[in-house]
């Protein structure tokens, strides 16, 4: 098993302790702008937003002339994370109440929940002033309501990458109505503000409207008392998962265990979900039977029992569901097999080994499985995401669609590693005297920013361009063939940015693009374990004060995602990888290709080999890309 990256962090405990209010440190920075009419708070899972939350909401409430305040989540089981709590037993002004009746995440029918929503929209009781609700009843009952309804509210909306600017998102018509039309204000909150596919959350004049409030997830975990490391880790099959699975046990079956087996459509799927989960349980033990609660108890060799929860199994589902949420002791639970549950907003903070199994196409799928084992709990010093993923079979008609997710699976990692890692400011080096120190990089050539709209980017949307930039189909493709820093650094990147911002110059681009190289290229570089001031770059290591955005740019940022694809898989997978990614790169006609298929069989007679992509003949070349792409067009036929 290859791990791909590690991050330890100092136990500093900054973001476990409070203040006098009872705050922790992110939601101390969050109520430093609760006078913020739209508020964007993007924190790590575990952070402490919904508390956050209450404190800024019961302030605009209290003292800033709201009437009501309505907090909306994707999933019913998130609402608990809302309900009443005695804020001032730790030293905040006011409690945190909210009516039995008003929250619409604990029971009710779909018609019920609207009619309750429009009712407390319309209530003039001064006590009907906060109202828990699912994402979908929101968008029900805004059918039946004016934008008006929402003057004077505060409209607050958990997981916010769920919004989407895209014109089918009745959730984003919602949010764009309100912003432009009401006298509302917003709270928004996510963990991971970009979403797995490729449509911006918010249009770009709506998302000017927010403050905002960063705190990294290295902030959060840095600023824990127990958990000290993080890890991520790939192990590649072929076959069934099943059989890989074994050598896998060893690892997770005496920890707090989260298992994700692939979805029944996906080509990992055996597409009998119940009978992987009986197969994963006989790997892990004897069968005992179950408890009342519809947990498994389960004898391990070494005599251990273990209680595990199945949340693939519909029957008793709901039992076991239950018994998760009210569960708070360490023996409580050892594992969960869970399929699309136990992800999201879920909360067993005894978790330390999350194993994915299958690719996960979507960044914040994978963040959020992520945040359910990065939790700071006693029982743990180390958390581990493990993914086992499976090598693309040449002879698979579904060769390109499994290259494709091998690429997001990898890209992925590149992304959680940068994330996850120190965060850097970097500066113009103008003075030869200037010194980096700590987290402040002094960058000799490196561009100053000279607009606020780059200022703010560079600030701000850094972690979202390079979500959009390792989602690109392009610069994965860039990455899976090696291609050299000067292809990926000043073509590739630009383009990107570019596309996320068209109303950028040149001048502007050049930039933004000048920052993430470096964020890129440093936030990961090696640092010398004797001298830190020595940063591994390109196989050689440098001194941190002789750091040049020229030299940087001489850097390919993604050379580690290559050198684990050449590590992990074998020579013929990476060739296969390449070809397929090949095939895409130029264009033919059927009759192009006609004429071409005689000259691959000529060419193949005469040199006693098929044509090679890094031939010096451009005729070679060309032929080359004809083959792969005939091997592309058979296999799409074939399947």
């Amino acid at each position: 098993m290859s791990k791909v990256f590690q991050v330890n962090y100092g136990q500093q405990e900054t973001s476990v302790n409070t203040n006098q209010l009872g705050m922790r440190e992110m939601q101390a920075r969050v109520y430093e702008k609760r006078a913020s009419r739209h508020l964007l708070v993007k924190a790590p899972p575990a952070s402490g937003k919904s508390r956050a939350l209450m404190f800024i909401a019961l302030d605009k409430l209290k003292n800033q002339g709201l009437k009501k305040a309505i907090i909306a989540v994707p999933e019913r089981s998130i609402g608990k994370s809302f309900r009443s709590t005695r804020l001032s037993d730790y030293g905040y002004y006011w409690d945190w109440q909210v009516k039995e009746a008003n929250n619409l995440t604990t029971s009710g029918t779909g018609r019920s929940k609207v009619t309750a929503f429009v009712n407390f929209m319309t209530s003039t009781d001064p006590t009907d002033d906060v109202l828990i609700c699912t994402h979908a009843t929101l968008r029900f009952a805004w059918e039946q309501l004016d934008v008006s309804s929402f003057d004077h509210c505060l409209l607050a909306i958990d997981e916010f990458h769920h919004v989407s600017q895209d014109d089918s998102s009745v959730l984003g018509n919602v949010l764009r109505e309100v912003l432009q039309s009401s006298t509302a204000h917003v709270f928004a909150m996510t963990g991971s503000y970009f979403r797995g596919d490729s449509v911006p959350i918010l249009d770009p004049a709506d998302e000017e409207r927010f403050d905002r409030v960063t705190y990294t997830y290295y902030e959060q975990l840095e600023g824990y008392k127990y958990l000290k490391s993080f890890s991520m880790a790939y192990k590649f099959y072929q076959g069934s998962y099943l059989e890989a699975l074994p050598d896998l046990v060893p690892e997770f079956i005496d920890k707090k265990t989260i298992i994700h087996i692939p979805n029944v459509n996906s080509g990992e799927s055996t597409t009998d979900k119940y009978g992987e989960v009986d197969e994963i349980l006989d790997l892990l033990g004897d069968y005992l039977g179950k408890d009342q609660h519809g947990i498994i108890q389960l004898e391990t060799a070494s005599g251990k029992v273990l209680k595990i929860a199945d949340l693939v199994t519909e029957e008793g589902r709901e039992t076991v569901a239950a018994y998760l949420a009210e569960m708070s002791q360490l023996d409580d639970l050892d594992m969960i097999i869970a399929l699309g549950m136990a992800k999201e907003g879920f909360d067993w903070p005894f978790a330390e080994y999350a194993l994915t199994i299958g690719y996960r196409s979507s960044l914040t799928e994978i963040i959020q499985i992520i945040g359910r084992v990065t939790r700071d709990s006693s029982n743990k010093t180390e958390a581990v995401f493990t993914n086992l993923i499976a090598q693309p079979n040449a002879e698979d008609a579904e060769v390109h669609y499994s290259v494709n997710n091998l690429m997001k699976a990898i890209t992925a990692s590149l992304l959680m590693e940068n994330v996850l890692s120190p965060a850097f400011t970097f500066k113009p080096k103008v003075d030869s005297k200037q010194k980096s120190q700590g987290a402040d990089i002094y960058i000799q050539g490196l561009a100053k920013p000279s607009t606020p709209q780059v200022e703010q980017i560079i600030k701000q949307d850094l972690t979202e361009l390079k979500a959009s930039t390792l989602q690109d189909a392009v610069v994965q493709a860039a990455i899976a063939a090696g291609a050299d820093s000067k292809t990926i650094n000043k073509q590739l990147i630009p383009r990107v940015i570019a596309t996320q911002y068209p109303q950028l110059s040149q001048t502007e681009v050049e930039e933004v693009r000048q920052y993430l190289v470096a964020d890129l290229t440093l936030a990961n570089a090696e640092r010398d374990k004797d001298n830190k001031q020595l940063l591994k770059m390109a196989d050689k290591f440098v001194n941190i004060d002789d750091l040049s955005i020229d030299l940087i740019d001489s850097v390919n940022p993604f050379q580690g995602a290559y050198e684990v694809l050449s590590r992990d898989v074998d020579s013929r997978t990476l060739n296969l990888i390449a070809r397929v990614f090949d095939s895409k790169k130029i264009e033919f006609t059927e009759d192009e290709l006609r004429m071409l298929y005689p000259k691959i069989k000529a060419f193949r007679a005469e040199h006693g080999r098929l044509p090679q992509r890094n031939a010096k003949e451009l005729d070679e070349q060309r032929l080359y890309y004809a083959l792969v792409k005939l091997e592309q067009l058979r296999r799409e036929r074939r399947g």
